[in-house]
């Protein structure tokens, strides 16, 4: 009896130090959020390439899901796929790791190839260390020059907004290995 009271007061504990410190992080964010009106509204210009392993023992991309008609579209309609990118600094893979993106992208198009994403990219080095940013929408991977909305962040980028515009850098068929470039236009406070 005594060792179930011992277990029971321990884990009580537990709970209340979680919901101390949950509790301290929700008083903190009320406090920024009163404060918001004080802010200043600050600007950022990124730019980073996303490696894109599309195939192969390790992939970063892989797919969950499929519509009955996945296989007989051109465009490969229906097809959802979960992503686990590297971001770095430079084009090359082995260049400054500043984070992740991770994120699902569905291909939403009967006509062109043309993905509906959810992205986020996850900072885990530099100046944006621990914060993040969210892009949402449509991305025709055939064009130039897409545009994205950032819809959001965390950190640093609490309250973002903004756009990206990514292009393919480069696609290798033999590897299945894509660069991605990224340039994200973001105000936040």
């Amino acid at each position: 009896m005594e060792r179930v009271c011992a277990i029971f007061i321990l884990c009580s504990l537990l709970i209340a130090g979680s919901y101390a410190s949950t509790s301290k992080d929700i008083l903190e964010a009320e406090k920024w959020f009163r404060n918001l009106s004080q802010r200043r509204e600050k600007v950022a210009k990124l730019r980073f390439y996303i490696q894109d392993v599309l195939g192969g023992p390790n992939a970063t991309i892989w797919e969950v899901a499929r519509s009955n008609v996945t296989s007989l579209s051109h465009t490969m309609f229906g097809q959802i796929r979960v992503l686990d990118n590297l971001i770095t600094a430079e084009p090359d893979r082995n260049s400054e790791k500043l984070g992740r993106a991770q994120g699902l992208v569905t291909s939403a198009d009967l006509r062109e190839s043309a993905l509906a994403m959810n992205l986020n990219f996850v900072f885990t080095a530099g100046r944006y260390n621990g914060s993040t940013l969210c892009i949402l929408g449509r991305n025709p991977i055939d064009t130039m020059n897409r545009e994205l909305p950032v819809v959001g962040g965390t950190g640093v980028f609490r309250m973002a907004r903004g756009f990206s515009i990514s292009n393919t850098y480069s696609y290798d068929p033999v590897e299945n290995y894509g660069v991605l470039e990224y340039t994200v236009y973001v105000s936040y406070v």
